[in-house]
């Protein structure tokens, strides 16, 4: 898989040139540095010497073409800027994946996938919720372990991720909640003979693992966190007839997916298993893979559980891939979901493809997190039991949730364990460019900014979803805040009410929705130190002038987060 140079000396070392002046770099293997602020004990129980030799063989062979694609990508964009979009294939690659061909047949265990639940694999507590029975007796059928919409790419996050998932495989993960406010100490376990199924996902093919460095570059987020989920839960898993299984996230083209597969293919042959003993689904959640949805599940097909239809981050790329085009600017993002002709025909397309080549098409998230009155929960309860009827309707085979209180609607909705022979009437090649339609309110950008304000106080507080107004709010949904408030500030859209979107109409919304968030702080808190409140009411405000800055800066940049921050500087 490639060499990796000369070790650096033992022990602290000079910084590699691409890192920050601040960091010490500490040799692990050669060619090998961590970051000696990352050099924790949780990362030194993750990365033993044969998890650094794994990841720096990766590294090896694949670094190169990770970034000839990223540096395609960015062609990409810089052409659908100037006025191109994105179109289906044709040619030798598009002929392949329209053949007579089938995925590798599917394990018995990821036969029945109805409902998934996902969150940040970060918080032990919460993995074990996702992995037990709920109170009412209701358990997901999977579990998806998140490294990356969902939890921040910190890398204290990040090795407590993988430390949860070895104890979440052997099913020996607890979880202590201390003795407070008259509430005795609680602890949570897991029940290792009543699990759902165990998936991770990882981090995407453009984010840098900043603490970590092989031959001098940072090694790939996504690369490290298959590598080490492989090495240490793999096996353990195969031994207790379990498939190991991923989710991989923000593909655009079919040859990133390729690449992809050649990682999965390595991994196997590192580890000694054979080839397809890992199972992957890809998230179909950029505007340019739904053109290329067939030809990425060909490259995957040895490897391959199935697509999903990732709604939230695809409207966030409907909106970034055209957010120069004046022609098509998108509505207010509430009113967006799969109602509109082209989310439905990417829906629909994508559930077509994968039954004609055997593999699972899932739906998406239903992201509500419990009210706070018996009404309100009445209501979400409908709006996800209509949600997922309405999924199920299509051909889906099953969906997300992000809460464990709608397991059971949910699951309600599907009543069967797959829909492998549903084929939906579409066109092989339905319109699937986003229209410009309304509405464009002035609601619409409060939220867009009252989004962006909840969600940046998590962020900078390592958090990476937020429960706020009844919603877990990810970092797609923050996606989709910041490119419509950008997009709509880039061509001074004007709003319902006559008003135009402009920096100063942007700097008003973020103060007045700041006034109101400060005001509710404060009513939540009464009774509680003064400065307590203002200690809170002050980490809104940071998180409001930082999102601001963000919303409004003059380049878009693709993502909020393209590397981890390194430890320490």
């Amino acid at each position: 898989m490639g060499t990796a140079t000369p070790p650096p000396s033992s022990g602290v070392t000079e910084a590699p040139a691409t890192a920050g002046k601040a960091a010490e770099w500490k040799g692990l293997a050669p060619g090998v540095v961590i970051n000696a602020a990352a050099w924790t004990e949780q990362a030194e129980r993750v990365l033993t010497p044969g998890a650094v030799s794994l990841i720096a063989g990766l590294h090896g062979a694949l670094q190169e073409e990770r970034q000839e694609l990223l540096r395609v990508r960015g062609e990409r964009q810089r052409s659908f800027d100037e006025g191109a979009v994105p179109e289906y294939l044709e040619g030798e690659a598009a002929d392949r994946a329209r053949g007579d061909w089938t995925v590798a047949p599917l394990p018995d265990d990821l036969l029945v996938r109805r409902v998934e639940i996902t969150g940040p694999i970060s918080d032990a507590k919460m993995v074990i919720n996702m992995l037990s029975r709920t109170a009412a007796g209701m358990r997901a059928d999977a579990a998806m372990l998140d490294f990356e919409d969902s939890m921040k790419p910190s890398w204290p996050n990040v090795m407590q991720g993988v430390v949860n998932l070895i104890g979440a495989a052997d099913g020996t993960l607890t979880f202590v909640k201390p003795a407070a406010d008259d509430q005795p100490e609680k602890i949570y376990a897991l029940d290792p003979q009543d699990m759902p199924i165990l998936m991770v996902r990882c981090r995407g093919l453009h984010l840098d693992e900043a603490n970590l460095q092989v031959d001098g570059e940072p090694v790939s987020g996504g690369l490290m966190d298959l590598a080490l989920s492989t090495f240490h839960t793999a096996r353990v898993l195969l031994a207790q007839g379990k498939t190991p299984k991923y989710y991989v996230p923000k593909v655009e083209h079919y040859l990133e997916a390729r690449w992809w597969n050649r990682l999965l293919t390595l991994l196997e042959k590192e580890l000694g298993l054979p080839i397809g003993t890992l199972r992957a689904t890809f998230l179909i959640e950029t505007l340019p893979a739904a053109f290329q949805m067939e030809e990425i599940l060909y490259e995957l097909r040895d490897h391959a559980a199935g697509l999903n239809v990732g709604r939230w981050d695809k409207i966030f790329s409907d909106i970034k891939v055209l957010k120069e085009h004046s022609d098509r600017i998108m509505a207010d993002r509430a009113s967006i979901s799969l109602n509109r002709p082209w989310m439905e025909n990417y829906a629909m397309r994508l559930i077509k493809i994968c039954h004609r080549h055997g593999a699972f098409a899932m739906g998406g998230m239903a992201a509500f997190t419990p009210g706070s009155t018996r009404e309100l929960r009445e209501a979400q309860t409908r709006k996800v039991v209509e949600d997922k009827e309405f999924e199920f309707s299509l051909g889906h085979d099953g969906c997300w949730v992000s809460h464990p209180y709608f397991i059971g609607p949910a699951m309600a909705a599907f009543p069967q364990e797959n829909q492998l022979e549903i084929m939906p009437d579409v066109a092989d090649r339905p319109e699937l460019l986003p229209e410009s339609t309304p509405p464009r309110t002035i609601d619409g950008l409060r939220k867009n900014v009252r989004v962006g304000i909840g969600y940046q106080k998590g962020w900078n507080q390592d958090i990476g979803c937020v429960a706020w107004d009844d919603l877990m709010e990810d970092l797609a949904t923050l996606e989709i805040s910041r490119a419509q408030t950008w997009q709509w500030l880039r061509h001074q859209v004007e709003l319902e009410n006559g008003h135009r979107v402009t920096r100063e109409l942007v700097g008003e919304v973020f103060r007045e929705e700041l006034e109101k968030i400060e005001d509710e702080i404060r009513t939540a808190m009464q009774g509680h130190p003064e400065a307590a409140v203002q200690a809170e009411v002050s980490r809104y405000a940071a998180a409001a002038a930082d999102a601001q800055a963000v919303f409004t800066e003059e380049e878009f940049r693709p993502f909020l987060c393209m590397s981890s921050d390194l430890v320490g500087t």
